[in-house]
């Protein structure tokens, strides 16, 4: 199977080729169509010709069929003298007849004198003539009860010509005959006479192919004795058809020929012509058409090449501006030759370079900020004697807004742990930017003296600062644990409750409480809630909604239930393996669709 392996190729393939291959058929088409209408219109012309030069002799011999037809009113009765005498007369004052005799039966019967005349023979002018008063005085007795159409007895070393009609009685018995003995050169003294009969191969023949007269030297007996294919051929078409033009053999013919049958006697006037002479105006015309033809197919090749050339080349060239891209070379600047598409094209793919330099740029600055982001993620938990502590964010950008932290000051916070987790609106540098001062915000508060919700207070008023001329915004949940006492407390600020399950009831309660979302308004101040005297074996779990919001292919949710399932079968597991649990359902439960949100859970179990 074809396969191009470059642009070039597949314009050639699939544009020049075909194209090519169109134009050469459709010249070819035209070409034949125009040849056989040409050689069609030289048929025409050539039996034109022909037919002219038959009507001619067609003319001369009808004069003397007419005056022979006065003999046909006769039948039924005697012919008499006078109308053998005006017949006769008439007969002979036509031009070309050289003799008119009217033979009784009796006298061809009694008299064999040498000069008597057959009905098979023609004589040369003077040759054996019978006297001019044959038949005078003497008159045909017998009723004419038939006669025959005239009959052309002719041979061919001989120059006339007799058309004879026999007079027959009632029993079928010939009483006589008149013959009329015309001169043949006066017959076919118009066809010698054109122009094309002394420069051409011509023949007139009879109905057996005999040769009357030919323009070649040394007389033929009969055409196609010489064995030429052509001839040959010719005298099979003019036994069948009255006209016709036959094709020797060879491209272009070496000869052609054709033939006219008369009308008024049984012969055929055949011409035989050098085909490149002939057809000398369809050659040319053949070689210029073709020569034409194949300039302008080729112009066309050329100008599609040409066109296509510069199209080639600029894709070329924005190819190999991409490899150096794709290098890391931005530099690479293109100039726009034309107004067209691929113009247009070459004038974006600058653009999308430029701009493509910048987004790398920036991805690179992402990266960055994903990475110290990344750092200020606790890279594990703290080691806090009875509890076991897990947590892990999954973002569905580089950056991400949710955040979770382990806030443990031994020396200002003797035996307590602050569990956080936070979820800024939106995605991407700003909500990690706003992460990332929270975070800093509350540790660096935390190592001062105060209650909880003063300290997560005190965050918001300088959040606010910040915040008051945009409409960014974070939800936090805070929850102390004090390992000593077993108790602890919380602050929620706009987050979804933190849920506690325990194992021996198989309840989950929530860490309900009041709490407007950081960055909103600062003068808001935020209340504490006390969680006391938890048992080994309870489970928090603190998350966002980026978990029970996630949606499968069908569009249904994750739901809270489903978490709350996870956990209840993993219970006596690590509460890092209860996190490992959740994530891997998560992602098997979102399937083929992409991670729309953030997702963060923390898991704190009671232990020992």
């Amino acid at each position: 199977m074809l396969r191009p392996r470059s642009l070039n190729q597949r314009f050639f393939y699939f544009l020049l080729l075909p194209v090519a291959l169109l134009l050469f058929t459709m010249n070819f088409v035209a070409l034949i169509y125009a040849r056989n209408t040409m050689f069609d219109q030289w048929r025409e012309a050539s039996i034109l010709k022909l037919q002219r030069a038959a009507h001619q002799v067609d003319m001369r011999l009808s004069r003397v069929k007419d005056r022979l037809g006065v003999v046909d009113h006769t039948v039924g009765s005697s012919f008499s003298s006078e109308i053998r005498e005006c017949v006769l007369n008439q007969l002979r004052e036509i031009e070309g007849v050289e003799r008119v005799e009217l033979i009784e039966a009796v006298q061809e019967r009694g008299r064999h004198m040498p000069g008597g005349v057959s009905h098979g023979q023609v004589r040369k002018p003077g040759e054996g003539r019978p006297s001019q008063d044959m038949g005078h005085g003497h008159r045909l007795t017998k009723r004419i009860a038939e006669v025959t159409p005239p009959r052309y007895d002719s041979l061919v070393d001989h120059e006339t010509v007799s058309v004879v009609k026999e007079l027959k009685d009632d029993s079928g018995n010939s009483i006589g005959r008149i013959e009329v003995v015309m001169s043949f050169p006066y017959l076919i003294q118009d066809v010698v006479a054109s122009t094309w009969w002394g420069s051409l191969r011509a023949f007139i023949v009879d109905e057996e192919g005999r040769v009357l007269i030919c323009t070649t030297h040394g007389g033929r007996e009969r055409l196609g004795d010489n064995e030429d294919p052509l001839e040959l051929k010719t005298l099979g078409a003019l036994r069948e058809e009255p006209s016709g033009t036959i094709l020797g053999e060879g491209h272009p013919p070496s000869e052609v020929s054709g033939f006219f049958r008369l009308q008024e006697a049984p012969w055929t006037l055949v011409v035989f012509a050098p085909g490149k002479e002939i057809l000398a105006p369809i050659i040319r015309f053949r070689n210029t058409f073709t020569l034409v033809g194949t300039a302008l197919i080729l112009l066309v090749m050329v100008l599609i090449r040409f066109v296509t050339a510069g199209t080639v080349s600029s894709i070329q060239d924005v190819s190999r501006a991409a490899e150096r891209i794709a290098a890391g070379d931005f530099e690479a600047v293109l100039r726009v030759r034309t107004r067209d598409e691929v113009g247009r094209l070459v004038g974006n793919f600058n653009t999308m370079a430029r701009q493509l330099e910048d987004r790398i740029r920036l991805k690179e600055a992402l990266d960055v900020a994903m990475e110290i982001q990344q750092s200020l993620l606790p890279t594990e938990a703290p080691f806090i004697e009875g509890l076991d502590i897990a947590g892990r964010s999954v973002y569905c950008d580089e950056t991400g807004g949710d955040y979770y932290d382990f806030i443990h000051f031994p020396e200002h916070r003797p035996g307590r742990i602050s569990v956080v987790i936070g979820d800024v609106i939106g995605h991407g540098i700003g909500a990690a930017l706003l992460m990332t001062t929270v975070r800093a915000l509350l540790r660096a508060r935390m190592t001062q003296p105060g209650s909880l919700s003063r300290a997560v207070s005190d965050v918001n008023t300088l959040l606010c600062s910040d915040t008051d001329k945009t409409d960014s915004f974070m939800t936090l949940f805070v929850l102390e644990l004090d390992t000593m006492r077993r108790d602890g407390c919380w602050v929620r600020a706009g987050h979804d409750p933190a849920v506690v399950y325990d194992p021996l009831t198989d309840r989950f309660n929530e860490l309900r409480g009041q709490g407007m979302a950081l960055g909103i308004s600062s003068s808001y101040t935020f209340s504490e809630y006390r969680y006391s005297s938890w048992a080994e074996g309870q489970i928090i779990i603190m998350g966002t909604d980026g978990i029970w919001e996630a949606e499968d292919p069908q569009g249904r949710p994750f739901g809270k239930e489903r978490l709350f399932d996870i956990v209840r079968r993993h219970r006596f597991e690590s509460s890092a393996r209860i996190v490992q649990a959740v994530i891997e359902d998560l992602d098997s439960f979102r399937g083929a669709n992409p991670q729309q949100d953030d997702v963060t859970l923390v898991v704190v179990k009671a232990v020992g």
